[in-house]
């Protein structure tokens, strides 16, 4: 074998796992993990030590050149240099002002505060966590609405409904054209989007300068006191595409990433208003992962010039988790270049040579050991062998001997298979401007999303699905919960969980986790997290699945996903949208309170995907869910002609009336059609309220309609409107 074989340093601490399958024992007799793996792999190349030893350690990235040595080292495991873009960025930086210290200094701005005349009750963003802010198309005060669209801002006086009215609608100077993504903070508005930088570099092997572009993104800091003349305080860019972001208190946290070039390898750079003003202090990990990216943290005082940064050399990021005083980074593990060659190796000699004859064995052996003969030639005179031994048996005793080998090689493909499987996850503290990494760890299987996390005290909670196919026994998948410690190792976990589902949802509240799995039925499970030791309370079994659950009280819970039904050949046919009221004051027997099912299969609503276009309050008992379909298969609002003509598409709201005890009433619905031709779907669905008032928003509309019969009251057309569009022009940085 060549001199850089990858081997394996970290031994996996086997599972214990009490038997018996889910389904034929009690609930309180479920599964346990009793002894917890050792979570981490380490395939270190010998040849490469100096960077990579297995400690699991975080070290300081301290210079260019070191950079430069550790992806050289790491490109060992990653089948070597390979520069994937066709103009790669302009590598000619100062390695001073490159590795300069990631503070930043300034002078602060105070905080602008205007007051206005607003309700004095209204909704905001639908979060995960409480006070941590998730960014959105869409944000609204007590008076006003921000929106963002394409390359606009539009700002509109909201309240009261009966004079509302668009105040300004500018087109942002800028290179993208899809803002998604902003924040509000009393009169600040903290706006994202991706941009690129241009650079002109000399490709290699060529002599002619070219064009390099790379994605940066931008974070726009708008002082909105004036809504008639918002001001662009700060243009603060950092390379990398925006991942995702929070905001805590005012402080804004986001995440970029950035592909690295291994030719022109460079760490990422934040500018402000076209300056440098600093480099992130840069990390990496003393275990190998195919380095892919630089995940990038940066935290900004949106009232203040305080900026703070840093940067991990790791995997492409997934899923995002943040508390108050935590930012979780996750990413599917990847295996190093070679992993699977060398494990199907390992396969044959470890697993196979020993379960044939002796003298078999001993004759590959003396083979394996003549290094006259090269890898290709020594494995022909093992087939050969193996070929004239088979020839020579007993056909039971062959057959007899394969179902051994059989049996052998899947227990060793499943254990590194679910070795192979795992979560990463980052844990970086977070606290105003201070960035602090704390610990890695990982968790096998897959996230569904950041509902599959969660933080309790100093308990980090993981639900991940596991999935892998081996020859022998097919595809094999479960579901699990891990509890980790604050160093994100895991001390607790409960396996086993609906065997050959998924999950499609997750929801943590307390000391429980609700869980829906799906593959024919939808099983909802109700488990304790009161301890370190999960366990299954109840179990429900439904058609259908939930793709998203939110709490309603202690003792109910909303889901929102599709009905179903079984059709031939053990298949299963998806059919509408179905909202599901379930009942957990029994926490030992689940119910299904009331369910409403919206549709066919044609139907669609936003909320399926995205957490945000779902609204309930629960002090007014009102559920808002945005719905897209087929008029002729909406019930509620078959008589209505407000939809596309040519599409036959109805787009709006249905609004229920909903309590505890009697579940789902349909209160209305609001009607967002598009008046002309052209069709609109509901892909940026939104709903609030301002005092009585519901707020229901789409790409062409913003709607009022009184909150206790929906009566319209007024409404804003967004988009088309025929009108000039004013640019700001002055403000604006590039």
């Amino acid at each position: 074998m060549s001199s850089k074989v990858i081997i394996l340093i970290a031994v996996v601490v086997s599972v214990i796992v009490t038997a018996g399958i889910m389904y034929s024992i009690g609930f309180d007799q479920q599964p346990q993990i009793s002894q917890i793996p050792t979570p981490e792999i380490d395939y270190v190349d010998k040849s490469v030590s100096e960077y990579f030893e297995g400690t699991q350690d975080i070290k300081k990235i301290s210079s260019q050149e070191e950079l430069k040595s550790i992806l050289e080292a790491s490109a060992l495991f990653g089948g070597g240099f390979y520069d994937n873009r066709f103009l790669t960025r302009n590598m000619v930086v100062d390695e001073a002002v490159m590795f300069q210290s990631a503070e930043s200094e300034g002078v602060s701005v105070p905080s602008v505060v205007k007051t206005q005349s607003g309700g004095s009750d209204y909704s905001t963003t639908n979060v995960q966590v409480a006070n941590v802010d998730e960014p959105d198309y869409l944000k609204n005060d007590s008076k006003y609405v921000y929106i963002v669209s394409r390359n606009t801002l539009s700002i509109i006086d909201a309240y009261p409904a009966e004079s509302a009215k668009l105040i300004l609608k500018i087109a942002l100077d800028i290179e993208s054209q899809y803002i998604q993504n902003m924040f509000l903070n009393g009169d600040r508005l903290v706006i994202f989007y991706n941009g690129q930088s241009d650079d002109e570099i000399i490709p290699q092997f060529d002599f002619v300068p070219r064009r390099s572009y790379s994605p940066v993104t931008h974070t726009l800091i708008i002082d909105v006191s004036d809504k008639e003349n918002p001001t662009i305080l700060k243009d603060y860019s950092i390379d990398g595409h925006f991942r995702d972001a929070r905001m805590i208190g005012d402080y804004a946290y986001f995440v970029t990433n950035s592909n690295i070039d291994y030719q022109y390898p460079r760490l990422p750079v934040i500018m402000e208003s076209s300056v440098r003003i600093m480099t992130p202090d840069a990390f990496y990990f003393d275990n190998i992962e195919q380095f892919s990216n630089f995940n990038t943290l940066t935290a900004i005082d949106i009232f203040g010039d305080t900026i703070n940064s840093e940067t991990f050399l790791m995997g492409y990021s997934g899923s995002f988790y943040v508390s108050e005083n935590n930012f979780y980074l996750t990413y599917q593990q990847s295996m190093p270049f070679g992993f699977y060659e060398n494990s199907s190796r390992d396969r044959f000699f470890d697993v196979i040579v020993p379960l044939l004859p002796n003298d078999i064995q001993n004759e590959i052996k003396e083979i394996q050991n003549d290094s006259s003969m090269n890898s290709s030639t020594q494995w022909i005179k093992i087939s050969e062998l193996m070929q004239k031994s088979y020839n020579e048996m007993d056909k039971n005793d062959k057959e007899k001997l394969f179902e051994k080998i059989k049996e052998a090689l899947n227990e060793y493909d499943v254990k590194t298979q679910e070795e192979t499987r795992k979560t990463i996850i980052h844990k970086i503290s977070i606290d105003e401007d201070k960035i602090e990494y704390v610990a890695k760890g990982s968790v096998p299987g897959r996230l569904l999303n950041q509902f599959s996390m969660d933080q309790s005290g100093d308990r980090f909670r993981v639900a991940t699905t596991t999935e892998y196919y081996t020859q022998y026994q097919g595809t094999v998948r479960a579901n699990a919960v891990y509890i980790l410690d604050e160093q994100l190792n895991i001390i607790g976990g409960l396996d086993k969980i609906a065997p050959d589902e998924s999950i499609f949802s997750a929801r943590f509240i307390g000391d429980r986790l609700y869980l829906v799995t799906f593959q024919q039925i939808d099983p909802f499970f109700v488990i304790d997290l009161s301890t370190d030791t999960p366990k299954i309370l109840g179990e429900l079994k439904i058609p259908g699945f939930s793709n998203y659950l939110h709490p309603y009280d202690e003792e109910h819970i909303i889901g929102i996903g599709r009905d179903t039904k079984e059709i031939e050949e053990g298949r299963v046919q998806q059919l509408g949208i179905k909202i599901t009221l379930f009942n957990v004051a029994d926490i030992n027997n689940p119910k299904v309170t009331d369910d409403v099912i919206i549709g066919d299969s044609s139907t669609y609503s936003e909320a399926l995907n995205n957490h945000k276009a779902f609204f309930f309050d629960k002090t007014r008992g009102v559920l808002s869910i945005p719905i897209s379909g087929d008029a002729e298969s909406l019930e509620e609002i078959s008589n209505s002609k407000m939809f596309a003509p040519n599409y036959n598409r109805w787009n709006g709201f249905y609004v229920f009336d909903l309590n505890s005890s009697d579940g789902f009433n349909l209160k209305g619905t609001v009607t967002h059609s598009s008046d002309d031709s052209r069709y609109y779907g509901m892909g940026k669905a939104r709903t609030f309220y301002i005092d009585d008032v519901l707020y229901t928003a789409s790409e062409r509309y913003l709607k009022m309609n009184d909150f206790n019969n929906l009566e319209e009251i007024k409404s804003i057309k967004l988009e088309n409107t025929g009108k000039f569009i004013d640019y700001l022009e002055e403000e604006i940085l590039r």
